[in-house]
Order: C-alpha cells, then structure tokens, then sequence
C-alpha cells in the first residue's frame, strides 16, 4: 500500500477528518514527527493492515512532520471533527485527559517491561477510554522509550541542571520535574527546539535516543545523560466523530490494526533505540550513564504532591502494585 503524504491535500482537513471517496472510507492522521522515526513507523504499519483487512475499503492518509499543525493543535481539530487521528505524547494528552498526567511522573515505572504490563493491563485501557469525556477516544500505546537530558554542557548529576534552561513540552508535570531537579522548565514546540538550542534560549532538552538523533540536536547538543527520568508514552487518538461515523466493521478493522501495530512498533523502537546512540556517539556526543539515584531522590516528593487529588493518586498506587 502507497501512503499519501500530500501537502496540497491540506484544504481537506477543512472537510472534515474523515472522507468517504465512493466505497472507500479515508482517515487523515497528523503527527509531529520525522518519517524515519519508530512510532512514524509503527502508524504505516497500521495503516498497511487496514488496507489489508479491509481490502483496500479503507485506508489511512498520513502527513508527518507538522504539516497539519502542532501535537496540541492537531488534537484540538480532532475536538472539532476537521482531522481524524494524531499521535501525541501522554504529556500533551494530559491537557485534555488529566488522569493520563501518571504516566509523566518521573520514575513511575520501574522498568519496560513493568511500563508494558501498567500501559496493556487495566490501568492503560481506562485511561483510554476517559479521554472520551474531551471528544477524544485513545487507540493504543505507541512506545516512546524512556527521556533523558542532553545539553551543551555535561550533567552528570541534578546539581548541573542549577539555574539551566531545559526544554519541556507543553506538561505541568513535565515543568515541575525540572523544578524539583533544580532546572528552569522552558515550553517550546518541538519544530522551534533546534533553533531554540542554537541561539541559546535554553540550554538543553530532554526526549529519547531515536527523537536526539532524527531531530539532529546532537548538532548543538554534545551530551546525553542517560538518566531515564521517565518514560512517557505516546498515545494513538481518534476524535469521537470520526470514530462514531465508521462502521462497526470499520471500528474492528482500525483497533485490530492499532493492536498489531503497537506490538510491531515496540521491535522496531528497541532497535531504533540502539542506532540512535551508535549515532550520535559516532557524531562525537559523549553518553553519560550517571547514577541514577540522585535524579529519583529530588524527586520523590512529587509522588506526595498527589494526595488532594484522590483519584490520581490511587491510579499512583496501582501502577506501583503492578507487578
């Protein structure tokens, strides 16, 4: 199957997200990243098993890289019924689902697999389904690997985050983890990061290997600390109308493709994840494997910070029962 990147079909989006060209149902899907990158990847294979299972009846149309707008702004047009689907980070997601803000919390999970089981189990699928109450219905989870640090200067420990000015995205729990770790969190859209880097408006970022590589930080960046302060998945969204205008046939082809698509997608990041760092290694960025304690001690305290919100911090205690 072809997968249409076309940028004129961009008056589209103001059509509506989802299209139906004779007996064929078409659903735009946005994202925000580079066509080399995993999750990019995962969401082609996606699209090829629905065109299998529906025998070219239904197909997916993917524009990458921004062209339909920000994370943020992609979802608000799902809200709005002008695009189907997107990826966005949970930490995007949470400005639309507040419960989905668990998975930002620095070290929740203790590992993957630990990650795998908390995102495939009960946990992951209600926090799927609460995002309906924003007009957006979650598909799956695409695996985003575990953030670090990079920066123009080493850290090798949180007093060298004092006073520097570190990229999040657009997340208070992403803005208070740089706080607790003695940094100055600076929102910058993901497309402005690289120039942002180069002029010194921040001094560093923090996302996973294969994001470092294909982004080309590692440019300006020349350290990578491999903290893994948290390991923040991305989410597959459809807006509620595009969901409710298929069929249930439809609906059966799209999640079963999801499903298989996000089994695939985890292969794919793990190597993903080890060409990244042979390459930046190799493009003369020194990976620092700190110890990792220091980052999780100025942290804990954010796990308290929960207790007046009663149902987060329950969702808290059962993804650290999970065993």
């Amino acid at each position: 199957m072809m997968i249409k990147y076309l940028p004129y079909l961009f008056f589209l989006v103001l059509l509506g997200g989802c299209t139906d060209l004779s007996d064929t149902t078409s659903l735009k899907l946005a994202h925000s990243l580079d066509t080399k990158h995993p999750v990019h990847l995962g969401m082609e294979y996606m699209a090829e098993k629905v065109y299998e299972k529906s025998e070219g009846k239904m197909q997916i149309e993917i524009y990458p890289s921004q062209q339909l707008g920000t994370e943020r702004q992609c979802l608000e047009l799902l809200q709005i019924g002008s695009l189907a689907m997107t990826k966005v980070s949970a930490a995007v997601m949470e400005n639309f689902a507040p419960n989905i803000q668990v998975f930002s919390i620095p070290y929740i999970f203790r590992d993957r697999q630990h990650n795998y089981d908390v995102l495939d189990g009960e946990i992951g699928r209600k926090l799927l389904e609460q995002s309906e109450d924003y007009r957006l219905r979650g598909l799956t989870y695409f695996d985003a690997g575990q953030r670090s640090f990079y920066s123009k200067e080493p850290i090798r420990s949180p007093e060298d985050l004092q006073d520097k000015k570190i990229r999040v995205q657009e997340s208070i729990t992403a803005m208070n983890l740089i706080r607790y770790m003695g940094g100055a969190p600076t929102p910058i859209s993901w497309g402005e990061l690289y120039t942002a880097l180069q002029q010194g408006v921040v001094d560093g970022a923090e996302n996973n290997p294969p994001s470092f590589f294909l982004s080309r930080h590692y440019e300006v960046c020349k350290y990578y600390t491999l903290n893994e302060h948290t390991a923040v998945p991305d989410i597959l969204v459809i807006g509620t109308e595009a969901w409710q205008g298929l069929t249930p046939q439809e609906q059966q082809w799209l999640q079963e493709a999801a499903d298989e698509a996000k089994v695939h997608q985890r292969k794919l990041w793990q190597q993903a994840e080890k060409e990244a760092l042979d390459a930046v290694q190799a493009a003369g960025v020194e990976i620092i494997r700190p110890d990792k304690t220091p980052f999780s001690d100025k942290t804990k305290s954010m796990f308290e910070t929960y207790k007046d919100q009663p149902e987060k911090y329950e969702l808290i205690q059962q993804i650290q029962a999970v065993k």
